[in-house]
């Protein structure tokens, strides 16, 4: 009999650990840090994990472009990140019924390139943020070497920045304020991310930045932005997005109609992996979870963020090097376990 209960306790124990294991986060210690670093020849990664809806206690390990410590609050250009404030400033206005989805943007900006094209009155809100806009990613990449329609908007994936930076344009004019303000009153500030800016300034200097790496490990001489851009090189910390993750766990800012648009999923970009709006949405994630995730990658550059609201578990990883993204996708199995392994799966 005390066998039998023995064994009933250690089954439940099992069972426990097992579904504990499939919903928690599993922390890399310093040394497996330091292997990932040496062996993908990266210089610094900054790591923020979330769970239960709370930041947890953030891991950087590397050094600077200064050859100084790397800490919570060190300024990484985090590249297409951008997009996830971008997709937030904008849904904000939309939960406070001050943007449109569905309107069309030529209310507010006419981009000279398409005046003569008819589409550009089609084209609204929701095209670009589940990045159906027919737009290339930039101007310059097409053959023409000017923003064109491939396609009409809203009807296939096509992924692109000219869209936010059309978007931009846009909330610009109607609101008579600098993307730069907007995005500071609406994001930034009431997300206490306090070392998070879309151009460069003194401040950088004085707080740190990681700097940029080619795959040899060698140092880019990093490109220093003035000018804002709604898709590209955001200058922020782990800590910062990982503030910003949680309140977006916790669905602060939007209403729930405006969140559900985000999450539904907008755009096939192929099987297994849908567009929201400014999301990467993964359903059918075991746990009956689902998943929303970003990326941006660039010269030196590579992070991602990956938020789980039904578990209130989040992941946020920066690295300062060409050979990052490997690393960044490594961490999402490693950390997330079964479930990051089947996000991963998707790719």
């Amino acid at each position: 009999m005390i066998v039998r209960i023995f064994t009933v306790i250690t089954l439940f124990c099992v069972i426990k650990s097992t579904a504990q294991e499939n919903t928690s986060i599993l922390i890399p210690n310093s040394e497996t840090i330091d292997t990932w670093l040496s062996s993908n020849q990266v210089p610094a990664i900054a790591i923020a994990t979330i769970e239960n809806g709370k930041l947890n206690p953030i891991l950087v390990q590397g050094k600077t472009e200064k050859n100084l410590p790397i800490l919570p609050n060190t300024i990484f250009d985090v590249a297409s990140l951008t997009k996830t404030i971008t997709t937030l400033l904008t849904l904000k206005l939309v939960s406070n019924g001050s943007w449109d989805l569905d309107e069309p943007i030529f209310n507010y900006w006419i981009d000279p390139d398409v005046k003569n094209d008819s589409l550009h009155k089609k084209l609204t809100t929701r095209h670009i943020l589940s990045h159906r806009t027919g737009f290339v990613n930039w101007r310059w990449m097409h053959d023409t070497k000017k923003l064109t329609f491939d396609f009409q908007p809203g009807s296939k994936f096509q992924y692109s920045g000219e869209g936010f930076e059309y978007l931009r344009k846009a909330l610009e004019k109607k609101f008579d304020m600098s993307f730069e303000k907007l995005s500071d009153s609406l994001v930034f500030k009431p997300n206490q991310m306090d070392n998070s800016y879309l151009t460069w300034n003194k401040k950088i200097d004085s707080i740190g930045f990681a700097g940029t790496y080619d795959k040899s490990g060698k140092l880019y001489q990093y490109e220093k932005s003035f000018t804002v851009n709604a898709a590209d090189n955001l200058l922020t910390s782990v800590e910062d997005l990982g503030k910003l993750g949680v309140n977006t766990i916790k669905q602060k800012g939007l209403n729930k109609d405006t969140y559900n648009e985000m999450i539904s999923k907008q755009s096939l970009v192929r099987e297994g992996i849908h567009f929201g709006l400014g999301w990467i949405v993964f359903d059918d994630l075991p746990n009956d979870e689902y998943a929303l995730f970003n990326a941006g990658s660039d010269k030196g550059v590579n992070a991602l963020i990956v938020l789980m609201p039904n578990s209130k578990r989040g992941l946020i990883v920066i690295t300062n090097s060409d050979n990052g993204r490997a690393l960044a996708m490594k961490s999402i199995g490693v950390i997330l376990g079964n479930t990051g392994k089947e996000i991963l799966s998707r790719f």
